[in-house]
């Protein structure tokens, strides 16, 4: 696994590390001798070891993506605003972003799209301690308040729950504490909660600590994690985006098949989890439960939750102006 650090990435930086394997004839096919697989560095927006990145490591782990004829390397940017316009500006292939980012950065040129989307509703979860008094949103005015980053689109979330109940962030104190931080500053008291994400709920409670989840997209159209690609990919490269979506989708599918089963698996390939595989298989079923669902068909974007959360990102100020919502997103590649 190459794992990159990045400030200031670079194409030579990120695609360094992709090795040489052979190729698959393509999805589920034979592997031919004769060819070297298709190398790509996939670019995450945090540490990819999260369960938020199941799909993805369970797609390499169980050979999806070795069947598709993709060699797979990894890469780290610094959130998932950052990840979008760093695949925009073709540092990398593809990205893992919140569904969100296309709106935040497609208004500032970067030529970004959703190719595949993890769930039909939302990524960022509001998850509070019970002994802080918070119920609803209204209630974090003057709290303390966790996020991984301000280049995250969870961050961007919170801006929207927050405004959802006539709050801005300077009614909130809100801290970027990192992808662990967010979590620990919760368990110790330092702050009454997180815009986090399901595999942050886990330690938290295993901490000790009571919590109330408040599923973002109750109070807005909030939406789940994506692969982004960039508009020259998806015109250039549209199989190399296909096989990877297909394959990323069947790790997803693993998950809501068989949680247990799938976090078992995902400790083999993520061995940082061995022995607190208990936390994995809690974080998958919050995934199952509350981002997973409300696809008509799996991976796909629905155009009219995109319209109505641009609609609301630029009432409240968060974006100045919108984007034509058929160059946000394509379903091509998961029909």
């Amino acid at each position: 696994m190459l794992v990159l650090e990045t400030k200031n990435l670079t194409r030579r930086r990120v695609l360094r590390g992709a090795a040489t394997i052979t190729v698959a004839a393509g999805f589920g096919g034979l592997i031919s001798p004769a060819r070297a697989a298709e190398k790509i560095t996939y670019l995450f927006p945090a540490p990819p070891l999260l369960p938020a990145f199941g799909p993805i490591q369970l797609a390499k782990g169980k050979g999806y993506f070795a069947q598709a004829g993709l060699d797979v390397s990894y890469a780290v940017g610094r959130g998932g605003v950052d990840v979008a316009k760093q695949v925009g500006a073709g540092n990398a292939p593809l990205g893992g972003i919140v569904a969100d980012a296309p709106i935040v950065v497609r208004q500032n040129g970067v030529p970004v799209k959703i190719v595949c989307l993890f769930g039909g509703k939302g990524f960022m979860q509001l998850v509070v301690r019970k002994d802080s008094g918070i119920e609803k949103p209204a209630d974090l005015k003057g709290k303390t308040i966790t996020v991984m980053s301000y280049q995250d689109t969870t961050f961007y979330a919170l801006l929207g729950l927050l405004a959802s109940a006539g709050l801005t962030q300077n009614d909130v104190n809100i801290e970027s504490a990192g992808p662990v931080g967010v979590w620990q500053m919760v368990a110790t008291g330092k702050s009454a909660g997180m815009a986090g994400v399901p595999d942050w709920i886990p330690p938290v409670e295993a901490a000790g600590v009571a919590v109330n989840v408040l599923p973002t997209d109750e109070y807005f159209p909030h939406m789940a994690q994506a692969v982004a690609a960039s508009d020259d990919t998806i015109k250039n490269r549209p199989e190399l985006v296909r096989s990877f979506v297909k394959a990323a989708l069947h790790g997803m599918k693993d998950i809501m098949d068989d949680a247990d089963k799938a976090a078992a698996d995902f400790v083999k390939f993520v061995p940082q989890w061995t022995g607190k595989e208990g936390q994995v298989k809690e974080a998958f079923a919050y995934y199952d439960k509350l981002v997973y669902p409300g696809q008509k068909v799996l991976g796909a974007v629905d155009p009219a939750r995109v319209e109505k959360l641009q609609d609301f990102y630029l009432a409240k100020g968060i974006i100045q102006k919108k984007t034509p919502v058929d160059e946000l997103f394509t379903n091509q590649f998961v029909t």
